[in-house]
């Protein structure tokens, strides 16, 4: 693959997360579970274990619905790795709601091609938390 397709596929999945994201922080899951696989695998600092397919994805989500908000995101340091008809994106994630305080994540998104779309198959959300020492 050549560096400008792998760039183009790169710039394609941030656009996507970015386009969830946006929907998430405003209360609706839908973005996301629009975009990941019926395979999709999930872990969340707040499940003691992995979430396996979509059906169980989306009964989590739809819990939270209209939950979720912030004011405002940043995505920090994004890098995408295109591997073909894989692409593993991380980032570091930091909103803001109500009030000054931040909340900081790390996240790893595995997307694969699946026909025309590159669906989410594995998301690893948890807590930035660096040790200081």
């Amino acid at each position: 693959m050549s560096a400008p397709e792998s760039n183009a596929i790169a710039a394609e999945i941030v656009a996507t997360e970015t386009a969830a994201l946006d929907r998430w922080l405003s209360g609706d899951p839908s973005g996301f579970l629009q975009v990941s696989d019926e395979d999709v695998v999930y872990f969340d600092p707040f499940l003691e274990r992995r979430l396996d397919g979509l059906a169980a994805l989306t009964a989590y989500y739809e819990a939270l619905r209209g939950k979720i908000s912030a004011a405002r995101y940043e995505i920090l340091n994004p890098k995408a790795q295109v591997f073909g008809d894989s692409v593993v994106l991380t980032f570091n994630f930091v909103s803001w709601g109500g009030t000054d305080d931040a909340k900081r994540w790390n996240c790893t998104e595995v997307y694969a091609r699946r026909g025309d779309a590159w669906k989410i198959v594995q998301t690893h959300w948890s807590f930035t938390n660096p040790r200081r020492g």
